[in-house]
């Protein structure tokens, strides 16, 4: 079965999950207004440069789960999704994901952001499956750390490779959207690499290799 796989935040949706997660936190006062939201802002920009370290960024995002029982972090998710999320969710996305569908593909979401906040996101837009950072659980409490590899940049093809070994499939004639260079290494790995209303710089490269380009915005 063919694979479809999307990166989520700015492709399939109309913004940035993780980034609004922080924002979020902050609106409900779970977190020091004025550092967090400075300190979040600083990472994203980051990451839009190239230049994010992902373990400092995690330490960072990870921690205000360790904060809450898992109900209450359930409940401020569920607000989060749809005050946050539902906003952001784009009629032309549903329609991508559908042509695919229809074709018998196989949809996977693969993203550097975390799967407490993405899985949600995944259920709504209807994907197979989602392969996420990891946020470490133990003794019925996120603990703040990563478990195993982050799926960000070449962590992507590395998480992907093993999710291919996993499930006995194989990522031959595979698509793949993204809308950020840093997903540079993914989409050369792939037969059909398309570019989603892309930043600047996965703009230039993808009209240097002739990979399509694509809007998925009204």
């Amino acid at each position: 079965m063919t694979l479809a796989i999307f990166d989520l935040d700015n492709t399939l949706i109309n913004g940035d999950s993780d980034h609004a997660w922080g924002d979020f936190l902050v609106s409900e006062g779970i977190v020091d207004a004025g550092e967090y939201e400075a300190a979040n802002n600083r990472f994203y920009q980051d990451y839009l440069n190239g230049d994010l370290d992902i373990y400092r960024y995690l330490t960072f995002a990870l921690e205000p789960l360790t904060r809450h029982e898992p109900d209450v972090l359930h409940q401020l998710r569920q607000r989060f999704v749809e005050e946050r999320v539902r906003p952001m969710l784009l009629e032309k996305a549903f329609e991508l994901l559908e042509q695919h569908r229809r074709q018998g593909h196989y949809l996977l979401i693969i993203t550097a952001t975390n799967r407490f906040v993405t899985q949600p996101i995944a259920d709504l837009l209807g994907v197979d499956d989602l392969i996420a950072t990891e946020p470490e659980w133990k003794d019925g409490r996120y603990t703040g750390q990563i478990a195993g590899v982050p799926s960000f940049q070449a962590g992507k093809v590395t998480r992907l490779s093993a999710w291919l070994e996993q499930h006995k499939r194989t990522a031959d004639d595979a698509w793949f959207y993204s809308d950020s260079h840093n997903d540079v290494p993914l989409l050369e790995q792939v037969a059909h690499p398309v570019v989603v209303d892309p930043d600047p710089k996965l703009a230039d490269l993808a009209r240097e290799r002739d990979w399509p380009i694509i809007t998925l915005r009204d």
